[in-house]
This record gives C-alpha cells, structure tokens and sequence, in this order.
C-alpha cells in the first residue's frame, strides 16, 4: 500500500508504506536533525572509552564502550528502518519523532552513568524514544485497518516487540553486576530479534538508496571522532613537535576509511530482506570500531607513551567489518591490510605504519578498479 511522497501542510494523512522504487529519495532536514543529536551521545561514549583506556581500565572501558554503543546505535537503527519505509512528514509524524529526539537528548545525558554500570538516565531516554517509536508502529497498523496489504499484521507485531523489550529493560535496572551484564546480553539478542520474528510472513518495505545513504551519513559522523582526535592532536604539535605524526596519521587513516567506504555504492547489496538484516546489523561493527580510532588517537595524544594497541585493533576490526559487509570485488586485500596493521602494533611508531598501509591499500583498491572497472 504504497504513498505519495511526504508533504507537513497536513496534520495527519494515512501512513502507508513509502514506495520502494521513488526516485531521488534522500534523508529529510528531520533525519539530519535526528543524526545531530546523535553525534553528542556518540562523541559522549568514545571519550569515555579514551579515558578508560589511557587510566589503564582497559577491560571495563572496552565491556562499557561495546554495551553503551549498542544502546545508542539501536535507537538510531530502528529510527532509520521505520522512517525509510513509513515517513508521511506530516505534522503528527514530525512531532512524534521530536519526542524521539528528546529520548535520544536523555539517552546522550546518561551516558556516563551507563558506562559506569548504571543505566538509569539511559533507559529512561530509551524508554521515551521506544515509547513513541511504538506509536508510530500503531499508527503505520491503523494505516491498514482490513490487513489486506499485509502491513497491519508486521506494524502490530513491531509494537508488540518493542513494548516487551521496553518492559524487559526497565526489568534488568533491578540487577546489578554480573546478573545485570548477562540480562544486558539477552535484552540485546531480544531486540535484534524483534524484527525477524515480526516481519516473518511480510517484509517492512524499505528504500535501498534512502538505507544506503542514512547509513553513510552516520559513518560520516562517526568519522568525525577520528577527525576531532586528530584537531586535538595538530594542537598539541604546536608545543610537542613529536606529536605532528600523531596529527598526520590520523589524517591519512580517515581519509583512507572514507575512501574505502563511499567507494562502493552500497545500495547494490541491499537486494533483499536477508541481504539488509546482514548489512544492517554488522555496521554495528564499522560504527564502533570507526569511533573507538578516534578514542585511542585520543589516548595517543594523552600519552605517546603507550604502544599503538588502542588504534591498530579498532582500525583492523573496521578493515575487516568492511571487507564482510561493504566491499565488493571481494579480495584478500582488507584482510592482509588488518593483519600488517595488528603487526604494527609492536613496531616503533605504529600509527605512521597503520596509516602507510592504508595508503597503499587505498591505492591497490585503484590499481584493482582500473584493471576490472565492470566488477570493481
């Protein structure tokens, strides 16, 4: 049951789903809007992680970064898919994600609670975005009231799953350690779950190019914790000379990442529901490795000192998320750069090696397009 593209002059319109083949879909000014008070929880998280990592709390920080990230990436996840498929822009739609958007601003408030285990602030932004993401759901339900296209059945389901999953969250925030971190674990594999088990017998309609670009947008925004790192550390090459490479190297590698990802159009994989859920949810790993580099160039900067372990493995695991989920022709080449990159850790300075090796990745990748341009 397919909609005429989004118009706010009115109040409320019928919310069907957005026609998969649209031309020229891109993300709205709300979207952007969405993403920009994101870019405060995500910047939030990695500076925790930076400063774990550099007071030597390594395992906690690294437990706390993955777990937080998850929170924050899945309100941002279960946004993106429902507006690709149900945007109206009408003037209910719009309010109804300002009020996400303000679970998201309480989410980003909480985050240094969570990340030293108490979830509190977290949950209840969570709960506020969850809270009027389910309503949406029953709106898009109400948008087929005789179930003829088959949308009701998987809205209802999605409003169901949320709902329980927001009830299980509250739950857990009455354990404490061990207990908790385990629950925290079954709590995710119950979200992630929602949507298989929701969309079983019909498939949320949603737009290649609109996912491919929102995912790229907030690729863009996690680059730039690599990119506020390397601003911090050009600053301090001003009164510590030896901290220039730091500076140049974190330069090379984010350019060398965006070269990487945006040098393949990723609405070509996303040519079906299993294809989409694969892609979609393995970004959780290009996410959080992109902002976990900026944290330990962060950690460089604090103390050059420390062997170059809190870039090289975020950055291998970034190479390698990418070579799984986003590269095509598939080659060895990512897989090869990650393991010179996991070598340069014990090799004098190893940021100028990881970034020499993206360099000349980046490079093969033109000598491959060259020689194949049809397959590249």
């Amino acid at each position: 049951m397919a909609s005429s593209p989004p118009s706010s002059s009115q109040w409320r319109r019928p919310m069907g789903t957005r026609d998969t083949r649209e031309p020229h879909r891109v993300a709205t000014p709300l979207e952007l809007l969405f993403d920009l008070c994101f870019v405060v929880a995500i910047a939030l998280v990695a500076q925790l992680l930076h400063h774990a990592v550099a007071d030597g709390d390594v395992l906690h920080g690294i437990v706390a970064y993955l777990t937080v990230f998850f929170s924050v990436w899945w309100a941002w996840m279960n946004f993106t898919w429902f507006a690709s498929a149900y945007d109206t822009d009408d003037v209910a739609y719009r309010l109804t994600t300002l009020v996400q958007i303000a679970g998201v601003l309480v989410l980003a408030a909480g985050v240094t609670d969570a990340f030293h285990g108490h979830f509190g602030i977290v949950t209840a932004g969570y709960v506020i975005m969850r809270a009027a993401l389910v309503t949406q759901w029953l709106r898009a339900a109400a948008g087929d009231p005789d179930g003829r296209s088959g949308d009701r059945g998987t809205a209802l389901r999605m409003a169901a799953g949320v709902s329980a999953c927001m009830v299980g969250w509250s739950l857990i925030l009455l354990t404490h350690g061990t207990t908790h971190l385990v629950l925290f674990f079954v709590m995710v594999a119950a979200e992630l779950a929602v949507p298989l088990w929701a969309e079983r017998q019909r498939h949320t309609p949603w737009h290649p190019h609109h996912i491919a670009e929102r995912y790229s947008l907030l690729f863009i925004i996690v680059l730039g914790e690599i990119v506020l790192s390397t601003t911090v550390a050009v600053q301090a090459g001003f009164v510590q000379d030896r901290l220039w490479w730091v500076a140049g190297s974190g330069l090379v590698i984010v350019f060398a990442f965006w070269w990487l990802y945006f040098d393949h159009p990723a609405h070509r994989l996303l040519v079906d529901n299993r294809h989409a859920f694969v892609w979609g949810y393995g970004h959780y790993a290009v996410f959080a490795a992109a902002a976990a580099i900026g944290a330990g160039i962060a950690v460089i900067v604090e103390r050059p000192d420390l062997s170059g372990a809190p870039v090289t493995i975020p950055v291998a695991v970034l190479l390698v998320a990418l070579w799984v989920l986003h590269i095509r022709p598939r080659t060895w080449l990512e897989p090869a750069a990650a393991l010179l990159v996991l070598a340069a850790t014990f090799v004098g300075p190893s940021l100028v090696v990881t970034a020499a090796v993206l360099s000349v990745l980046v490079a093969a990748r033109l000598v491959l397009h060259a020689r194949t341009p049809a397959t590249a």
